[in-house]
């Protein structure tokens, strides 16, 4: 519990790091474009700003008098207005007392008529009054709004005026100015910068993979005559060299051999293919032959570099192959007279290989024994059919060493989201499917073909995987 809190808080320590740096690059480099971009002197920008700003807030308190004078006026009339529903009352309450039965019926008729159209005289103006009152107090509230914005504005202005007169330095008059043009393209870089990884890797997981896991698996034979075997691995293992056999070993895997074996240097493991093996390492090979017709040789290989990597020998038998990424090759052993066949299959026109970068395949066709490096282990994962039903198995992308040509191959989707999120799996994984034999290291690393430096790492493994390397 308590390393994950740590990962999760150096995790959020290095975004929020990397957050303030694009903010300091960004205001910093707009500020020096700004600066660049002047071509006149500081002091004469300064006072046309100067008086830039106080033009702008004399027309802003010129508004705001006039706004205030507005106010007064229509506060007035409201109580103009109150006054006259007042007196309208007060007079028809009057008016209502004098009407009794006594008067209705014995009283002056004629005056009777004349306060009876005062009445209605009244209540017109006091309905009229109310109206008005009420239109006068919505103008007034949208107008008491017009002056907080005029308000705002004013009191922006006023600070900007401040701060520039108290302003003296150069430097910081660019950063301020730089800040006020680019704060929100600042704020688009920050949102891209958090949100932007979350928001893809989102799209990607469950918009994109699930689609291209449903495509056309990728099969390069219908069937084999029979499966390579892959013996067990270990640190360091010990081959056997029989009458014409040739090795074509990595200097750094050689540890011993027998006396009698004829040693060369072997430049390229295969001309025909001079730039894969430039980039997996496959060249100043030691080549080792079997020249005695009487009994086998031996030759101990390990890693003296990496204690952690393990060796195992696949015996591709004739007539049968092993489609393999050369990176993990250690050498190679062919039989007398038999050279190296390796089959280039490329897949230009498959979405699969567009979207995993893998457009090339390399099949290594027997009779001939490959010596390939894993981390921490090799192990072969045979599929076989149970009760009818056709075997299928997933692997870590970054494991697989080889497969047999019979096998439908296939990206699927990684299995868990977070897993792809927190960069513990790769977006798909490996699918084979059908009887046959796949083959890959115990634990998933980027192999031999790693740099230094996560990045640079990154960006090598890519271009030897689009090779199929």
């Amino acid at each position: 519990m308590y390393s994950f809190l740590y990962r999760l808080g150096s995790w959020l320590l290095q975004k929020l790091a990397v957050g303030v740096l694009i903010v300091v690059l960004g205001v910093a480099a707009y500020g020096m474009w700004l600066f660049l971009r002047d071509h006149v002197d500081f002091d004469t920008r300064r006072a046309e700003r100067l008086a830039s700003l106080s033009e702008e807030r004399d027309r802003l308190r010129t508004v705001r008098a006039e706004i205030e004078k507005r106010i007064e006026e229509m506060h007035a009339e409201i109580a103009a207005q109150e006054k006259r529903v007042a007196t309208a009352t007060r007079v028809m309450a009057t008016l209502r007392e004098l009407e009794s039965w006594w008067e209705r019926w014995f009283g002056n008729g004629e005056q009777q008529r004349a306060n009876a159209e005062q009445i209605a005289r009244m209540q017109e103006l006091r309905a009229k009054s109310t109206t008005r009152i009420g239109e006068l107090k919505q103008t007034a509230t949208h107008t008491l709004w017009e002056r907080e914005g005029i308000d705002i504005a004013l009191g922006k202005a006023e600070r900007q005026l401040l701060a520039l007169e108290q302003e003296k330095s150069e430097a910081a008059h660019y950063l301020r100015e730089a800040w006020e043009r680019s704060k929100w393209y600042v704020a688009a870089a920050l949102a891209a910068f958090f949100l932007g990884p979350t928001l893809w890797k989102l799209l990607l997981y469950y918009g994109f993979a699930p689609t291209i896991a449903r495509t056309r698996p990728i099969r390069f034979a219908d069937n084999i005559a029979t499966l390579p075997t892959v013996g067990e691995s270990h640190v360091s293992i010990d081959t056997a060299l029989w009458p014409g056999d040739v090795l074509h070993v990595k200097e750094k895997f050689l540890q011993a051999s027998d006396e009698g074996l004829v040693k060369k240097t072997r430049f390229v493991l295969d001309w025909r293919i001079p730039f894969t093996s430039v980039a997996c390492g496959l060249v100043e090979l030691v080549e080792m032959r079997n020249a005695h017709a009487g009994g086998e040789l031996h030759v101990t290989l390990s890693n003296a570099e990496d204690p952690h990597t393990e060796l195992a020998v696949i015996a591709v038998p004739e007539g049968t192959s092993i489609v393999l990424r050369p990176s993990f090759l250690a050498g190679v052993i062919t039989p007398a007279g038999q050279p190296l066949n390796i089959r280039r299959r490329w897949q230009l026109f498959r979405w699969q290989a567009w979207v995993t970068l893998q457009f090339r395949f390399f099949e290594f066709i027997g009779p001939c024994r490959l010596l390939v490096a894993g981390s921490r282990g090799v192990r072969a994962e045979k599929l076989v059919e149970r009760e009818g039903r056709r075997p299928a198995r997933r692997a870590n992308q970054l494991a697989t060493i080889g497969f047999t040509p019979n096998l439908d191959y296939r990206p699927v989707r990684a299995e868990t989201f977070w897993g792809y999120y927190r960069d513990m799996n790769p977006l798909f994984d490996d699918l084979f499917a059908g009887p046959g034999l796949f083959v890959l290291q115990e634990t998933s690393t980027e192999g031999e073909t790693a740099k230094p430096g996560k990045f640079w790492s990154t960006v090598w493994s890519g271009m030897l995987k689009v090779f199929g390397l």
